[in-house]
């Protein structure tokens, strides 16, 4: 499959925000799998069931545990699916406006021939940001399609910001993603990027971020110029 990577045209916006949404929400079912599975949640559950069944009532115990596992579902869904909602009425509606007004930012898309016709199956973003006399970059948006993963698409789109941020003299790179999200994880940590702190710190309530069990990775790889 022939890949080219360039920056983002007018003419991409709809395939931009479709892969956008899907590949943030596809985290929903892992988020909630990983949550509910973990041992304490189980045991929650299954407190749940027998507080019910011992109140007298089958229903009982699976109103009490079903509604558990509808809140933890419900936290995992908001934690991702508010996300794509705020992001598609800011910076992903506006995506020239927010990324290609100056010209130490940039919106790149991955484009592949794809049964004869031309496709968006990979996308991310850069920033620069400014801390004191610091300039660095920040990576944003990084999303691949499901038809285009293990085939190192990631790494290049992770090193084509890299390698922006290098020609525009920033001194290091920044990103964040959640603890979820452990193949991306994998991948920022195999060109460079080191972890270096986490957080819970995210757009909904946090006690809604502390139910999923997921945390916000930050991750950065300094550059040598």
């Amino acid at each position: 499959m022939e890949l080219v990577v360039r920056q983002y045209r007018s003419s991409d916006k709809n395939a931009v925000r479709s892969l956008f949404s899907d590949g943030i929400q596809e985290h929903i079912g892992p988020c909630f799998y990983n949550a509910i599975s973990s041992p304490l949640y189980v045991c929650i559950t299954l407190g749940l069931w027998a507080l019910g069944y011992l109140l007298g009532s089958l229903l009982g115990a699976l109103v009490l545990s079903g509604g558990w596992v509808g809140l933890i579902y419900y936290c995992c869904h908001e934690l991702y699916a508010s996300f794509v909602r705020e992001k598609l009425m800011t910076d992903m509606q506006d995506i020239p406006g927010a990324y290609l007004t100056r010209p130490d930012d940039c919106f790149f898309v991955a484009e592949a021939q794809v049964c004869g016709r031309s496709q968006v199956v990979g996308i991310v973003a850069v920033v620069a940001k400014q801390n004191g006399v610091e300039r660095y970059g920040e990576l944003f948006r990084m999303i691949i399609s499901s038809s285009c993963r293990r085939a190192g698409l990631g790494s290049r789109l992770a090193q084509t910001v890299v390698d922006f941020c290098k020609e525009h003299g920033f001194s290091r790179v920044v990103l964040e993603t959640s603890s979820i999200q452990t193949a991306a994880v994998a991948l920022y940590k195999k060109i460079g990027f080191t972890h270096v702190l986490s957080h819970t710190n995210t757009h909904v309530p946090d006690w809604m971020t502390k139910l999923t069990r997921a945390t916000i990775l930050k991750m950065e790889k300094h550059i040598q110029n």
